[in-house]
């Protein structure tokens, strides 16, 4: 049976990550908190709005207009400061290079210190690096656009009416995909600008994961974890996903795929936590409920424990191996 090694926080979590196999926990009240031989903390932002990790570090932006670069033992350097605006994105590059967004500038630092300011004429909702090359995608209103920051050419435009706000690469490169302020998700193949439009939820996508190896998609904003397939010539075009750990009406709200098998956790609305299994959708529970919904999650690199958060800060470690 799994355990739960429960961690009472503050404030709303916004992200979990494993930096050199110690669990982090990232608030929105601008403190990110370890289990490294007991509980530590350390205060990187008047409000934390966004983080990502960049291998043994953690990226975050806050409202005091910093990006910040987190290391395992506590220890952390500035990487730009833009005054007083709100970093509502960062992301992790090939190269040390870092981006991150802020209103309708999307800026990208490289490993030199150089800082390339990227203009749009909308906000910049969200920003994400392709998994080759120096290629940034940025989800912005009526579509996204696809920047090579290296060099001096013009944007690729990738146009789809509507407000998009997330966005994530295919890990194989081929996909780009938008979460939208509409309950849908929406697709483009990079090879083509073939459109995939992915929609039928009840609630926004606010959470989705890409399987080990990068043939699933997993999401929220439904009452199961809904899974499109990704692994065929046209993507998830004229394919149903799976439903996984449909549980009546209950929201799932977060989502994360293991690092090596076709398992997702699926975090919910009521607190709980389950595992299910691609092949036969076989469950098992990891946390049976809290006091609010599961705003986080990540596995460790065996995929053994499972680092959550939630909204109103119970955060913990579930041991699958008991």
């Amino acid at each position: 049976m799994p355990t739960v090694a429960p961690l009472d926080l503050p404030a709303h979590c916004i992200g979990t990550f494993w930096l050199r196999n110690i669990p982090h926990f990232a608030l929105a009240d601008g403190t990110v908190h370890r289990l490294d031989d007991g509980h530590k903390s350390v205060e990187l932002h008047d409000g934390l709005l966004s983080a990502a990790q960049a291998g043994d570090r953690l990226l975050t932006g806050g409202e005091d207009g910093k990006v910040r670069a987190l290391n395992a033992d506590g220890s952390f350097e500035t990487m730009a400061d833009i005054g007083h605006k709100w970093v509502t994105s960062v992301a992790a590059g090939p190269q040390n290079i870092v981006g991150f967004a802020s209103g309708r500038t999307a800026y990208v630092r490289f490993a030199d210190g150089r800082i390339k300011e990227l203009q749009h004429p909308r906000t910049v909702e969200a920003i994400a690096f392709a998994p080759k090359g120096v290629r940034l995608g940025v989800a912005r209103y009526n579509g996204v656009t696809l920047h090579f920051p290296g060099t001096e050419g013009q944007p690729t435009e990738l146009e789809w009416a509507g407000p998009h706000i997330n966005i994530t690469f295919s890990p194989d490169g081929k996909y780009v995909v938008t979460s939208m302020q509409e309950n849908a998700l929406h697709g483009w193949r990079l090879t083509d600008g073939k459109h995939m439009r992915m929609a039928g939820y009840p609630a926004k996508v606010k959470s989705w994961s890409w399987s080990a190896k990068g043939r699933w998609l997993a999401t929220s904003g439904a009452p199961a974890a809904i899974v499109w397939p990704f692994h065929y010539k046209d993507g998830p075009m004229g394919k149903a996903p799976l439903e996984l750990g449909t549980r009546g009406t209950t929201l799932v709200t977060s989502v994360c795929c293991h690092p090596a098998e076709e398992v997702v956790a699926i975090g919910f609305i009521d607190g709980m936590i389950l595992a299910a299994r691609f092949e036969d959708g076989k469950e098992a529970v990891l946390r049976r409920g809290g006091t609010s919904a599961i705003t986080a999650m990540a596995w460790d690199n065996e995929g053994r424990r499972l680092a959550f958060g939630s909204e109103d800060g119970s955060c913990g470690i579930v041991d699958i191996a008991g």
